[in-house]
């Protein structure tokens, strides 16, 4: 296995005081661009996600965590006393070298070890120091606990998530922690090619609240523009119609008409070509308004045939549509496949697996797992002798 990516990010130094998600999936994403992310981890046991299931025995060496692999890949790990004063000026000396530095912790812990962005920019004026986060390190929630469970709660986004007339409910996909991922290594790489141009880094406050109302704009905006409180739809959308979730006789699909005349083809399609002219649905603001009634006239129909029948009329027909997949029904999808969205990843342990791939194409780069996900603390001596080379 190659140990270099020669991505877009090739020769940045990043150091990562990362743990389970946030942190984690903002450095992974760096690293399957090809910056060299150093994972720093407690001696004892690590990243606290090395311990979550599905755990995978291999040919040699213990059980490895699955999901700890996903996020972990493409990095180096070096294993550091943070309560050792002598580690941890070592580590300062690290942090010296790096380009930017991510970390999840709750805000101030590393700045009592003298390793936050105060003291460490004091001495490299460039660096860029992201801090992942439940509510910001200002405000009155700073010192408060975070999971991605109660960000979402928090965050107003579990009020629109779930059925009409159910109780509100949590995304499936931790969208709080991996929303500020995304968030982090977007503003990191900002903040780098700032501090190449002026010689001056920055200090990134992403807070997982934050990035959730960040993306959830369109409910935001619908509350500004008209004062109502946005609600739970299950699968519809507030503002077209049909725009949702319909089951067929074997099984559910989506079919998403999103303007006028894709109306008109689900008409068509459904035989039902009366509805064309019916007033209660003659604007996709109409429709919406009336989505209940409408969903009462189609599902009759769309319940005589099966899902293959209906998302082949309706893709020969340009209807938008897709069936609800589980996991293993899309990652073995054909077009999943065609787009090498799945690749092979080997653990420490031997144990062949696979994993997602970075999910974007980007011209003259091809994304790999140049390294296998770490072993806690497996490359201590690999990376300070790199990184301090001639210091």
């Amino acid at each position: 296995m190659s140990h270099t990516a020669g991505g877009p990010l090739s020769g940045l130094k990043i150091l990562e005081f990362g743990q389970i998600a946030a942190g984690p999936f903002a450095g992974s994403l760096l690293a399957d661009l090809g910056a060299d992310v150093v994972k720093v981890e407690k001696p004892d046991g690590g990243d606290d996600m090395r311990r979550w299931p599905p755990m995978s025995a291999g040919d040699h060496g213990p059980e490895y965590s699955e999901n700890f692999a996903s996020v972990n890949r493409n990095k180096r790990s070096i294993a550091v006393d943070l309560k050792d004063a002598a580690q941890v000026a070592r580590l300062r000396k690290l942090c010296e070298q790096a380009d930017a530095i991510v970390e999840n912790f709750r805000p101030g812990v590393l700045d009592r070890l003298g390793l936050g962005y105060k003291t460490l920019s004091a001495v490299s004026p460039k660096l860029v120091y992201c801090s992942i986060n439940g509510y910001g390190h200002t405000g009155p929630y700073a010192s408060k606990g975070a999971f991605d469970a109660t960000v979402q709660g928090m965050s107003g986004l579990m009020s629109v998530t779930g059925e009409a007339d159910g109780p509100p409910v949590k995304s499936g996909v931790p969208v709080g922690d991996f929303g500020a991922g995304l968030y982090g290594a977007f503003c990191m790489t900002a903040a780098i090619l700032q501090a190449q141009r002026t010689g001056r880094g920055a200090f990134i406050d992403c807070s997982m609240l934050a990035g959730l109302l960040g993306i959830a704009a369109l409910q935001t905006s619908e509350y500004f523009g008209t004062g109502q409180t946005p609600r739970r739809l299950g699968s519809a959308h507030p503002r077209s119609a049909p725009y949702q979730g319909f089951q067929a006789s074997d099984a559910p699909f989506m079919i998403a008409a999103g303007n006028d005349k894709l109306w008109l083809d689900v008409c068509d399609a459904a035989g039902l070509p009366q509805l064309k002219t019916d007033a209660r649905f003659a604007t996709n603001t109409l429709r919406a308004k009336n989505q209940k009634e409408l969903e009462q006239m189609l599902q009759p129909v769309f319940s005589t045939r099966t899902k293959a029948e209906w998302l082949a009329e309706f893709d020969r027909r340009g209807v938008p549509c897709a069936p609800i997949n589980t996991y293993p029904e899309i990652l073995n999808d054909p077009h999943v496949q065609f787009n090498k969205l799945v690749r092979d990843m080997t653990l420490p342990n031997g144990r062949k697996t696979k994993t997602v791939a970075f999910p974007m194409k980007i011209s003259g780069y091809e994304f790999s797992v140049y390294r296998h996900p770490p072993e806690l603390g497996e490359h201590n001596e690999e990376v300070y002798a790199e990184w301090l080379a001639g210091k």
